[in-house]
């Protein structure tokens, strides 16, 4: 099963100018190459059979006839084989030249799509040689003994996809042929290019292929000339590049001597489930095909044979930490998280009139996060940073290393700081509850949480404030909070934050902090083991109650609930994608495991997410019921939880 994955390739050959019968051999290899590694389209590129840089040759009869010829001779190699391949060559056409993309399978050529915009640059004058697609009516032409539909409204439907061609300057104009053949139904563009070298130029189409993949949620394979061309003028390094929804998959290494072969799977479940929840995409489509604004087109599809299953494995990069990216770029996310968090919270504080915010330090990360957001929040406002009150409360589990941490930081950070012990108030409640303090059940648990959670509402009422809350996205997730406990606030800041991100936020913030004592308490925050402290700890008063040893890795979490919730993907999916990522580090029996707690939680506690606090969206991920998620809290889990049963 290929999960909505088609295997594609670009591929880069050596070619000698002019001359077909060297240039097509190299190309037979390269797409048997790609037969046997099961890739299911490959794309050479713009007139590979005779090479690119021909110039006046173009006008040359016996050219075209070697072109013709060399196509023949790989649609016999091809007639035994699966693989859909794209090759460029001259096509005589109605009295005109035109420059296409052959699309071929099992001996037969399924179409010919025609460039449509030819450049005029001083060193590609291609109307010299070519006419446009766009200028000649669409037809059918005799070529290689069969009659071949010749159009740039070709689309071509495979039983994974449906995938349409673009010829080079097609992709720069400012309405490309992609555009409209993807809202068309092409899930894949294939783009056969001869784009020259030239200072800060791949760079641009980096960037345009990125925006283009990404405007038209598609994947993008584009292969450019290579080794072999002319040099006259001008150099082609061999650019190779696969693009899905704006994210690089693959590129090729440029100024190579030899062919190359750069493969990868674009998940095209992935891309349809973007535009069915893009309403924007769907409008586009609707009023491009809507007569009365002239973009009514005659698009003609073009079945592909069906051919056997092959065996399919992933070879494409999955990243095991989706919430978090790498280097510079993490950087830049935490900024750009922190400042969405403390501009929400300003809003809140300036609309309310409050004097004061409140909120619960712990210790650790959640709570952490949420006093430097305040921090920052009540600075860019202008307030003393005084009408923060954290307030800790000590409890039956608290330990000594998390009550330091939270009372220095509080110190270090200027703020007004309370000590609330819960113990006393509990233990008169268990005595009113008729409850055994001596079970540690979930009611010795929950009692402390919503008791903490009472004294910071009344105190936000004595002090004229509202509390802020610290619960994460994770959390939120996994109904890892106490309902009417820390579920509750007045704000809840770290709300669509996944706690994967939360360490390398509060881990941001240290490396940022010149005073070196602050510095040192963040970053041991960041190293403390995550955990409610609702149990006792042991005799030397460690951390006995790990979060991630009763609900598993948080990093698995993250991972389930990015896929699951952004992309709607089934559990066999995200399953095969968690095995990719992670590697050696969980074998399949524990990510097997965690699946199928994550999906049974994530439905049992959507009625704690259902009444949840206002707070901040900050990512592409959220839980809110009023946006982003708006699920039944009493919906079924047993379709998914079936098939976490039935994963092996």
């Amino acid at each position: 099963m290929n999960h909505g994955f088609v295997k594609v390739a670009s591929a880069i050959p050596s070619v000698k100018v002019a001359d077909c019968q060297y240039n097509v051999e190299q190309i037979e290899s390269l797409v048997i190459q790609a037969e046997g590694k099961g890739i299911e389209i490959i794309c050479l590129p713009e007139l590979s059979l005779t090479a690119y840089s021909c110039g006046d040759l173009f006008g040359q009869q016996l050219l075209l006839d070697e072109a013709e010829m060399a196509l023949i001779h790989l649609m016999n190699v091809t007639r035994s084989l699966n693989i859909i391949s794209i090759i460029g060559l001259p096509v005589p056409y109605r009295g005109a030249l035109l420059n296409c993309a052959a699309v071929v399978q099992r001996g037969k050529i399924l179409g010919l799509v025609p460039k449509t915009y030819l450049p005029n640059y001083k060193e590609f004058y291609e109307k010299r040689w070519f006419q446009s697609g766009a200028d000649v009516p669409e037809g059918t032409v005799l070529i290689c003994g069969q009659q071949v539909k010749v159009s740039t409204k070709l689309l071509f439907n495979t039983p994974s996809c449906v995938f349409g061609v673009e010829i080079c300057e097609d992709l720069w104009a400012p309405v490309p042929p992609s555009s409209t053949l993807t809202l068309a139904g092409a899930d894949i563009i294939f783009n056969l290019s001869a784009d020259s070298d030239a200072v800060g130029k791949y760079n641009y189409l980096q960037s345009l292929l990125a925006q283009q993949s990404a405007r038209c949620i598609c994947g993008y394979v584009y292969s450019g000339c290579g080794f072999g061309e002319s040099t006259q003028d001008v150099v082609f390094s061999g650019k190779g590049l696969i693009y899905e929804n704006g994210t690089l998959l693959a590129e090729t290494k440029r100024h190579q001597f030899t062919p190359q072969m750069l493969e990868s799977e674009i998940d095209v479940e992935r891309l349809r489930s973007e535009r069915r929840m893009n309403t924007t995409f769907a409008a586009c489509a609707a009023q491009c095909s809507s007569p009365r604004s002239g973009g009514a087109q005659e698009w003609l599809m073009v079945d592909a044979e069906r051919v056997p299953a092959r065996p399919f494995s992933l070879t494409r990069v999955i990243d095991p930490h989706p919430f978090v990216p790498s280097g510079k770029r993490l950087d830049e996310r935490c900024q750009e998280i922190f400042d969405i968090q403390t501009e929400g919270l300003a809003k809140r504080i300036q609309h309310t009139g409050a004097q004061t915010v409140v909120l619960g330090i712990s210790g650790g990360l959640d709570s952490t996060l949420a006093l430097l957001v305040c921090i920052s929040a009540f600075d860019k406002l202008g307030l003393n940073r005084r009408g923060i009150v954290g307030i800790t409360m000590p409890g039956f589990g608290t330990t000594d290393r998390t009550y330091t941490n939270a009372v220095n930081l509080m110190k270090l950070l200027g703020i007004t700081i309370r000590e609330i012990s819960i113990k006393e108030a509990c233990l008169q409640h268990f005595a009113d509850l008729g409850h055994d303090i001596e079970e540690h059940d979930v009611t010795y648990e929950n009692s402390q949480a919503r008791e903490r959670t009472q004294i910071l509402m009344d105190a936000a009422n004595q002090m004229n404030g509202f509390v802020v809350g610290t619960g994460d996205l994770s959390e939120l997730a996994l109904g890892w909070a106490t309902y009417n406990g820390d579920h509750m606030s007045m704000y809840g800041v770290n709300a669509s934050v996944p706690k994967t991100l939360v360490r390398h936020l509060v881990n941001w913030v240290a490396e940022r902090t010149k005073d070196e004592s602050t510095h040192q308490t963040l970053l041991d925050i960041v190293d403390t083991p995550i955990s409610p402290e609702l149990i006792p700890g042991d005799e030397q008063g460690n951390i006995t109650q790990k979060t991630e040893d009763l609900v598993g890795p948080y990093e698995l979490h993250d991972f389930f609930l990015y896929y699951l919730l952004r992309w709607g993907f089934r559990p066999a999916k995200i399953y095969l994608l968690a095995r990719q990522a992670f590697g050696q580090a969980y074998d399949d029996a524990t990510i097997r495991k965690w699946l199928r707690i994550f999906c049974r939680r994530f439905f049992a506690q959507q009625f704690k997410r259902s009444c949840l606090p206002d707070g901040p969206k900050v990512g592409s991920c959220s839980l809110s019921p009023r946006g982003d998620w708006r699920m039944p809290s009493d919906a079924s889990s047993n379709l998914w939880l079936r098939e976490c049963d039935e994963l092996g």
